[in-house]
Parts: structure tokens; C-alpha cells; sequence
């Protein structure tokens, strides 16, 4: 499955939700994908859209939290999946888009090969964990679990892949994003 085709189909099915975008990549083609004030992008703080998901779930209960998170993000941050475990928001819904590399630093290894992050969220505690590697999967297993009750971990294999032409930087600057993204549930920044 390539990222950018699994990325387009997660941001064409998101409507409502609340997305946050893990750092690196995953923010710059969510944002050149469809970017929205729902989207919070995480400019630097790899390993955190996690933490700041979780947060957001139990302060927004009646909104969906959709996590877009990468396997360098999860690996620099594997505490708070207990924390998810423990607080069980049954309105989170964390995507994990594993191509076993760190992509924005230049390709290098991850250990998701030999560790199982999916293996590590049920143990964890979510209360749906799933595993895809195949791109026809991924839409009937979103529609399924964007209504699901969470927490959910998806994990989807990805390739590892050199980041394609035409992804463009966040145009935002942290401050903006906040804004927006704070009006758009309905707090004041």
C-alpha cells in the first residue's frame, strides 16, 4: 500500500472528525491533501499527536478523534498507548501508517519490523486493534471503524517510499493553527 493513496483515502473519508497529524509527512500531504481547520498539524514535537489526541477525546467527547500517526511517532512515544488503554475514549480512532523507516529524515530503519505495534496497543488496552496491509482493505475497514467505538488502533503497512514532488510544506504557522483549529471546536485561543 503507498502512503499517499492510503493518506488520500483517510482525508476524502474524514468529514466531522478531528484529525491530528503526526509530524513530518504525514502533516505536509494530510495538509496538501485537504487541508481544513479540523486538522491540527503537528510542526515539529515528533512522537506527540498521540498525547495531544488523547487530550483532545476526553475534552471533546461527543467529537471523533481520528490520530495520524506514523511508526517513528508511535516508537519516540509508546507510553501514552497505555494511557489510551487506562482512559479508554471511545472516541478515538488511531491510524498508524507503518513503512518500517523514519521517511523524513532519509529513510532510516525503524524497529516496527520486529516489534509488533499492534501487538503493543492490545496489550495496551484499546479495545479494537487491527492490522492491514492491503490498500482494498482500508476503506471498508475506515468506514467500519470511523464509527466504531474506541479506542481503535489500525495499523497499515505501508512502503517506504521517497516523499513525491508536489507535497507542500504547511503554510500555517503554529499560532494559525491553533486558532483555527481551536474555533473549529468551538474554543476561543
Amino acid at each position: 500500500m503507498r502512503i499517499t493513496r492510503a493518506l488520500k483515502t483517510i482525508m476524502e473519508m474524514v468529514r466531522g472528525e478531528l484529525v491530528v497529524a503526526a509530524n513530518g509527512r504525514i502533516s505536509r500531504e494530510a495538509f496538501t491533501l485537504r487541508d481544513r481547520p479540523e486538522n491540527f498539524y503537528m510542526i515539529g514535537s515528533m512522537g506527540l499527536a498521540s498525547s495531544i489526541a488523547l487530550g483532545l477525546a476526553l475534552s471533546q467527547p461527543k467529537r471523533k478523534v481520528v490520530i495520524l500517526d506514523g511508526d517513528g511517532n508511535v516508537l519516540m512515544n509508546l507510553g501514552v498507548l497505555p494511557q489510551i488503554g487506562a482512559l479508554l475514549p471511545p472516541n478515538l480512532l488511531h491510524i498508524v501508517l507503518d513503512n518500517e523507516v523514519y521517511g523524513s529524515t532519509g529513510n532510516q530503519c525503524t524497529i516496527s519490523s520486529a516489534v509488533g505495534l499492534e501487538k503493543i496497543a492490545r496489550s495496551s488496552g484499546y479495545l479494537v486493534v487491527k492490522k492491514i496491509t492491503e490498500e482494498k482493505s482500508l476503506r471498508p475497514t475506515l468506514r467500519q471503524y470511523l464509527k466504531a467505538r474506541g479506542p481503535v488502533f489500525l495499523l497499515a503497512k505501508v512502503e517506504a517510499e521517497v516523499e513525491p514532488k508536489g507535497i507542500k510544506r504547511v503554510m500555517h504557522s503554529p499560532v494559525e493553527i491553533r486558532n483555527r483549529f481551536m474555533k473549529s471546536i468551538g474554543s476561543k485561543p
